[in-house]
């Protein structure tokens, strides 16, 4: 044992971190789970404001929190009033996430090398405006100066997905792949819920009459999500409740919500069983299960009524996994034909629970910091609440979960990092020796998150 283990100096751990960091900051991006709209790469850029300003939702609750109206920030009328809005405010980001990968994206994307603020916001927006008018600064140029290798999108169980269908003729380096997301679907209480089944319906080409047809439509569709090179499916859920409903108890409730006559005892229990229907669908066909909870969706209903979904009033609640899982990992925990994600936004659950559970069940794995948590402190806390128990292997390197663009490379490079800083401490403490630190470095870059998700 060597006589410095534990006692590592600070100094050292700096040049130790960059060199780790040289080895994988420049490998190709895997991004198996974001909300980047795949019509994209049939078009060009518009404007900045539609670019990089209102598809982001950190962005706009910030914004809001300091009273500026969201009639504004989203308005289409005037793209330039609202970048010099968002200019004026931007000093609200120094020190966030937000911030940084902002000013990741004006230097080594877009080539600016301005400080974005009141006075240089028109200057600054003009020189994007004339970089989307290069030939070479399209979506798909970019994907492929990006070094992205694959693309995963988040996709409605009826999408026809017809530009998945498209994308292979575009001369793309890389792939964009849809993932199955059937939250519209295992959710009976939504207004939408009856027209959304008809959509299956169409989609499937499978009669919904009763619960055993709705699963086979979904079935189907699965397997056509997996044709376009899908190997995922999400699920987010308030909570991770899960339950295992005889037949009888769920084709009751399924009756009851065809007719509209289902509360909310009948919406949770059948969300419950869902969940764990979609693990049993895993274990079959061998896509990989997300589990996203911990959320309540929509928080202020004066936004989500005159704005819509996704403006950054998604606010994370307290929630629990040892007892809620337990029903689905009593029939699929041990089962290797498995890969169920989770995700959380209860920090106190890395190291609580999630991390006993990935350490001992074969089918968990824990999702990387989320949402919330994926910033520098985030990431760090992550590392030190969930390594120590879980292991690194039973985690899945970096998801980037975002909707804009164009802050893909600067979400990685941000994990990259931190990942090397946070391995440079473990060598200089002398808890691993510098071959386990390299390949812990392009395993938590590329490694995890390429054989997890079967990229």
């Amino acid at each position: 044992m060597d006589s410095d283990l534990l006692f590592g100096s600070v100094s050292a751990q700096k040049p130790v971190a960059l060199e780790l960091y040289s080895l994988i900051k420049d490998l190709p991006i895997l991004s198996p789970h974001s909300h980047i709209d795949p019509a994209l790469f049939n078009t060009r850029f518009d404007n900045p404001v539609e670019v990089l300003i209102q598809p982001d939702h950190y962005i706009l609750r910030m914004l809001v929190s300091q009273g500026v109206p969201y009639s504004q920030i989203l308005s289409k009328e005037n793209p330039c009033d609202v970048w010099q809005l968002f200019a004026d405010y931007f000093y609200l980001f120094r020190g966030t996430p937000s911030g940084l990968w902002f000013n990741h994206t004006l230097k080594n994307i877009l080539g600016v090398n301005e400080k974005l603020d009141s006075s240089s916001a028109t200057s600054i927006y003009n020189q994007i405006v004339a970089k989307f008018a290069e030939p070479e600064f399209t979506p798909k140029k970019l994907f492929n100066k990006m070094r992205i290798e694959v693309l995963a999108t988040t996709d409605p169980v009826t999408s026809a997905l017809e530009y998945h269908r498209a994308i292979p003729s575009l001369g793309l380096n890389g792939r964009v792949i849809p993932t199955f997301r059937a939250d519209n679907m295992i959710n009976i209480l939504l207004p939408s819920w009856t027209a959304n089944i008809q959509l299956l319906e169409t989609a499937s080409g499978v009669e919904i009459k009763d619960f055993n047809s709705f699963i086979a439509a979904l079935e189907q569709r699965r397997a056509y999500f997996k044709s376009l090179g899908g190997t995922a499916t999400d699920t987010s859920c308030s909570l991770p409740e899960t339950t295992f409903l005889s037949h009888a108890e769920v084709e009751t409730i399924f009756q009851r919500a065809l007719k509209g006559q289902a509360g909310k005892q009948d919406a949770a229990l059948f969300t419950a069983h869902m969940v764990t229907e979609m693990a049993r669908m895993s274990v079959e066909d061998g896509m990989v299960m997300q589990l996203h909870s911990g959320i309540y969706r929509n928080h202020n209903p004066e936004i989500f009524n005159q704005f819509g979904p996704d403006k950054g009033f998604d606010i994370p609640i307290r929630t629990e996994f040892t007892r809620n899982l337990k029903p689905l990992l009593d029939r699929f925990g041990n089962n290797a034909n498995l890969t169920l994600i989770l995700f959380t936004l209860d920090e106190a659950l890395y190291s609580r629970e999630l991390a006993p559970i990935a350490g001992a069940y074969p089918a968990i794995r824990i999702g990387p910091p989320w949402w919330f948590c994926d910033s520098w402190n985030g990431i760090n806390r992550y590392f030190d609440l969930v390594m120590e128990t879980a292991g690194l292997y039973n985690t899945v390197g970096f998801i980037d979960d975002t909707r804009s663009f164009l802050s893909i490379p600067a979400r990685h490079d941000l994990w990259r990092r931190v990942s090397a800083n946070w391995l440079a401490r473990l060598l200089v403490q002398h808890l691993i020796d510098r071959r386990d630190a390299e390949e812990m470095a392009i395993e938590l870059a590329v490694g995890l998150v390429k054989r997890t998700y079967h990229l």
